[in-house]
């Protein structure tokens, strides 16, 4: 994987290039692999070459809550438990066999202290990340489980073929027969 593609935007001389190179690490992960567990402490975000994952959440009725995909040219992390330094709250499972490139805070932050251009690039990424993320909670509280359908499959066509029913289900807040329902209802029109 080369620099520029992880980086897509930045014009980096070649010791930049090394530095950075020299500070991230390459992961295949298999399908199923957990990345990331509750209680983990968590010093890793990734960035995915190829493949899909998801973050996810359970509540104390052991029922998953998908929080986040990831597939090719995104990036995923348990951010509040890699900012803060605390316990993580999500698990990360490959879903799909993966090529990832692991960052560790400590070896971002020694990145960003000696290339500015990458910290105004992550901090890009992470206002697009919670512009999203708002996005979402405003459209879980306001929108029928129909418009959250419309909207994900809108917003994220290349994921609805490479993970499971539940897993989106999850994603909406919706049981698969609710998903299977709104599908049937949405091909009938």
């Amino acid at each position: 994987m080369h620099i520029e593609y992880i980086f897509k935007g930045l014009t980096l001389t070649e010791s930049e290039k090394r530095l950075i190179q020299d500070r991230i690490h390459s992961v295949e992960a298999k399908k199923g692999e957990l990345l990331l567990e509750p209680g983990q402490t968590v010093h890793n975000q990734y960035y995915v070459a190829n493949g899909c994952l998801r973050s996810f959440f359970v509540d104390h009725s052991a029922k998953e809550h998908t929080i986040q995909f990831a597939i090719k040219d995104w990036w995923i992390s348990d951010y509040t438990a890699f900012y803060k330094e605390s316990p993580a709250i999500l698990s990360i499972e490959c879903i799909q066999n993966a090529t990832l490139y692991r960052f560790s805070r400590t070896d971002m932050e020694e990145i960003i202290n000696q290339i500015p251009s990458v910290e105004r690039f992550f901090r890009l990424k992470t206002e697009s990340f919670i512009s999203s993320f708002q996005k979402r909670i405003i459209g879980d509280l306001a929108k029928s489980a129909t418009e959250r359908y419309t909207d994900f499959v809108h917003d994220y066509p290349n994921i609805e073929s490479l993970v499971k029913n539940y897993h989106i289900a999850s994603y909406l807040g919706i049981t698969s027969e609710s998903l299977s329902r709104i599908r049937k209802e949405i091909a009938m029109h």
